[in-house]
Order: C-alpha cells, then sequence, then structure tokens
C-alpha cells in the first residue's frame, strides 16, 4: 500500500466516522451540506471571533492582573506619602510626649534633691 493510498483510506475512515458520530448517514445529500455549511459557518464565526478580539481581551486581563497585583502607582504614591505624614506626626508627637516626661521628671528629681 503506498502512502497515498493509506492516507486516502485515513481520510474515508475520518469521513464516516463524522457521519457516524453526528447522524448524517441517514440525511440526503442537500441535508448534508445545508448542516456542514452551518457547521462550517459557526466554526468559522469562531475562529474569526478569536483571531480579532481574544488577542485584546487577554491584554486586557492581564492588565487587571497587574493593577490588581501591583496596585496603581499613583494610589501607592498617595497611600505611601500619607502613611509617611502620618507616621511623622505620630513621630513628632513621641518625641514631644518624651521630652515632656523627661522635664517632668527632672524637676521631680531636682525638687527632691533640695528636700
Amino acid at each position: 500500500m503506498t502512502m497515498f493510498a493509506s492516507t486516502f483510506r485515513w481520510l474515508q475512515r475520518k469521513r464516516y466516522q463524522y457521519e457516524v458520530t453526528f447522524s448524517l448517514y441517514m440525511l440526503t445529500p442537500t441535508e448534508k451540506f445545508i448542516f456542514n455549511s452551518f457547521l462550517f459557518l459557526f466554526f468559522s464565526m469562531i475562529v474569526i471571533a478569536m483571531t480579532l478580539y481574544l488577542p485584546q481581551h487577554i491584554a486586557f486581563l492581564t492588565n487587571r492582573a497587574w493593577f490588581y497585583y501591583n496596585g496603581d502607582e499613583n494610589a501607592k504614591a498617595a497611600v505611601h506619602s500619607s502613611v509617611e505624614s502620618a507616621t511623622h506626626t505620630v513621630l513628632v508627637e513621641k518625641i514631644k510626649e518624651t521630652i515632656v516626661n523627661t522635664a517632668a521628671r527632672s524637676k521631680i528629681l531636682e525638687a527632691g534633691k533640695e528636700l
């Protein structure tokens, strides 16, 4: 058997499996043509839609995942500055409190020494 003959037999077998799977063997040739035309149009539209819209959709999903993972740079900067200013304010208040407490202790110690 030549390679051409074995390929032809394989194609015949696949065609037979297709007709048996979708019950096309019981249709007339015109009905088969109509069914195959609808099937071809449907899959053609799917392929065209995937070619046109899938790359944009994947880019959108990638950008959205990047945003969810890393956040927005403006939002990060705003949060960082607010945390920094809040930390700075808290730090300044702690220093003032420490100075006042130290001064109060030294006054108490001086008063104790005088007695």
